[in-house]
């Protein structure tokens, strides 16, 4: 292992025998000399974002913000790491035991990346409930982590958008919820054809069970049969449906029920939400749907599924309401609702819909050209006074004949060339070329940076122009 890594990573003695394990692994990798020379591939499930990336994730950071501050949503953001037990008490078995990452701390905690925001989220409320008006409305945007297997449109690594409403108990606080989803849809360019929200509400569905027989302490393992009915195939589904008790009798009667599309009708909690999605104007994006019942244990209302229209997808974006959260990790009773999309399943359906925007990733509007019998110096300011009138530039470093250096400006998209060649030079002039229209125009060096940004007004609003 080279020297300056040895001193600058020097494995600690590690005596607890629950550390032996990794210090074993790090003294491994680090004496190994083919991990220093053999190429480094990123860990799997993450992603490079690479310019292009970036201009996608800032335009939808962008839309999804607008959106969220339209309905007057505060933004705000919890730790990357939380202790395990945080989502041990509510989020779920398989969330805790197969998809979180999990590593024990130097003390010995177990502490998790976080696959999720709202136990975050419940215990910051809980933390300040005496001192937070109501209600809350909180939006956030930022990395998460699943140990789950990659493939289209899922990674172990990825951005979700959370918003959530905290301290009001309404059908209508919920419909509000929903609606902000339904709004970043049409933002976004996609509307009740492309994208269907299917509703159900858990107490609906937990009247329904006991209809048939089941009981209350069974209805969270009948949940997450429903949540999987169409992940499995029909004689895995019920054979675990047996697994988890359901009677040969009471499998054809959920069954019945999940298929009918009118029960909403029993619903006053439904009825009054669907109310509200009508008076804000989002009522064409929203079905209901009884299969829709969402995998977390902490859902205790109205739950909801974001799906493409052609079904390639199974969940866009997904959330409901719990109201007992907050009061699960400390506090007392709190009320909410919230949803949460990831940018990775939206980012293919805004794709396969042809409504992804033309990113110009340069945020360079003008290239200033170099020469070689040019002093740098004077290139560079040429530069630096464009950019104290407030316009991006950049400079070409090299010494490549000018033609090269048009072609390299107008395939990354800048507006403006700006030439200093030595004829502008012995003319105190310079050259700007608008790589759009091909035309040009030489001025005093004194006006360059007006005209620039002149030119630059006229290229944003044509008729101006």
């Amino acid at each position: 292992m080279p020297a300056l890594l040895r001193t600058a990573y020097d494995p600690p003695r590690l005596e607890a025998p629950r550390h032996s394990i990794v210090a074993d692994a790090l003294l491994v990798f680090f004496e190994s000399q083919e991990a220093w020379v053999s190429k480094i591939t990123p860990v799997k499930g993450t992603r490079d974002f690479y310019p292009e990336d970036m201009a996608f994730r800032q335009w939808l950071y962008a839309t999804l913000r607008g959106v969220s501050e339209r309905y007057g949503y505060q933004e705000y953001d919890g730790p990357f790491l939380e202790r395990l037990e945080l989502y041990a008490a509510k989020s779920g078995e398989e969330l805790v035991k197969e998809q979180s990452f999990v590593f024990p701390d130097r003390g010995g905690d177990l502490i998790a990346l976080r696959p999720e925001l709202t136990p975050s989220l419940a215990r910051m409320v809980a933390t300040r409930a005496k001192s937070l008006a109501r209600p809350l409305r909180w939006w956030s945007f930022g990395p998460f982590w699943r140990y789950e297997r990659p493939q289209k449109g899922r990674s172990r690594e990825f951005f979700q958008w959370n918003l959530d409403i905290l301290g009001v108990t309404s059908p209508e606080s919920d419909a509000e919820v929903a609606a902000v989803a339904a709004d970043f849809f049409r933002a976004a360019g996609l509307g009740p054809a492309q994208i269907r929200i299917l509703v159900n509400d858990r107490r609906l569905a937990e009247m329904r069970l006991r209809s048939i027989g089941v009981p209350a302490e069974q209805h969270s393992a009948v949940f997450r049969l429903i949540d999987r009915r169409d992940k499995m195939t029909t004689p895995a589904w019920a054979a675990y449906a047996q697994e988890i008790g359901l009677s040969k009798e009471q499998l054809p009667k959920l069954e019945r029920l999940l298929d009918e599309k009118e029960a909403w009708r029993d619903s006053k909690e439904l009825l009054a939400f669907f109310d509200g999605l009508k008076a804000l104007g989002v009522s064409g994006y929203f079905a209901f749907d009884p299969t829709i019942i969402r995998g977390l244990d902490y859902y205790t209302g109205i739950v909801y599924e974001a799906r493409d229209a052609s079904g390639t997808h199974r969940a866009i974006l997904g959330g409901g309401r719990y109201d007992n959260l907050v009061a699960d990790v400390g506090g007392d009773p709190v009320p909410a609702a919230g949803f949460a999309m990831g940018d990775m399943v939206i980012r293919l359906v805004l794709e396969e819909a042809g409504v992804v925007p033309d990113f110009n990733v340069n945020p360079a509007l003008v290239l200033v050209a170099s020469f070689g019998d040019i002093p740098p110096s004077l290139v560079l300011e040429i530069s630096a006074q464009l950019r104290s009138a407030g316009v991006p530039t950049a400079w070409y470093p090299f010494e490549d004949r000018l033609p090269k250096q048009l072609k390299f400006a107008d395939q990354q998209g800048f507006l403006l060339a700006v030439i200093l060649g030595p004829d502008e030079v012995a003319s105190d002039l310079v050259t700007i070329k608008n790589l759009r229209s091909g035309t040009q125009v030489s001025v005093p060096r004194g006006d360059l940076s007006q005209r620039v940004t002149d030119m630059i007004t006229s290229a944003s609003h044509p008729a101006a122009g």
